[in-house]
């Protein structure tokens, strides 16, 4: 079987007051195919939780199916929203559950509970960690090293929004597997988030680089 590559950068910084993701939006197969332009890497799993895709579509849209409804039947059973660290477990399980044939997922999960944000990263094979600040994807090396130097502790979501949004954008300056636009969402006590094109616009102009 030929090796297949994929391509992608997502973002995810936890905050004092929520976590901030942002994606680009460019989907590829192989390493020049683009296989299309706007491509959504960061979905709602609640109104409290999301989480972000790298690697195979199919594969990160069937354990986001898996999260989805783990969340819901948490709601209906305990009429409260369901952890985030056990979203992540859950994925976590999933996961490694399918080592022997790993799922082709890199995710990141994050959110706002009881306990308040939470920002975990799962590998293919179950690994997880929490973070407080973390890429995945082609582009993350380039990435991280932007949210390594820019973000600092105890930043707020309205801080940290333009610096996720400008570590994915230098992303696109150096990965040819990352491009097109980008996607941001914020997760604070007001919910699930995602920011308008106009608000992006003017987040893109702001943080152009030259």
């Amino acid at each position: 079987m030929p090796e297949v590559k994929w391509g992608t950068t997502t973002v995810g910084v936890a905050c004092k007051d929520g976590v901030v993701f942002a994606t680009d939006t460019r989907v590829v197969q192989g390493e020049t195919f683009i296989a299309h332009k706007t491509g959504k890497k960061v979905h709602k799993v609640d109104d409290y939780a999301a989480m972000t895709m790298a690697g195979g579509v199919a594969d990160a849209q069937a354990l986001l199916d898996v999260l989805r409804y783990q969340a819901r039947i948490f709601w209906l059973e305990r009429g409260t929203r369901i952890p985030i660290r056990s979203l992540s477990n859950i994925a976590s399980l999933v996961l490694f559950g399918n080592r022997l044939a790993p799922m082709a997922v890199q995710a990141l999960i994050g959110g706002l509970d009881h306990d308040g944000p939470g920002l975990y990263q799962i590998d293919p094979f179950g690994g997880i960690t929490r973070e407080s600040l973390i890429s995945t994807g082609s582009g993350s090396p380039v990435a991280l090293g932007f949210l390594e130097a820019n973000i600092h502790k105890d930043m707020s979501s309205k801080d940290v929004i333009p610096l996720a949004a400008k570590a994915v954008l230098t992303a696109m300056n150096r990965d040819t597997a990352t491009g097109n636009d980008f996607d941001v969402v914020v997760i604070d006590s007001a919910g699930y988030r995602e920011l308008s094109p106009d608000e992006k616009g003017i987040i893109a102009k702001k943080t152009a680089t030259v």
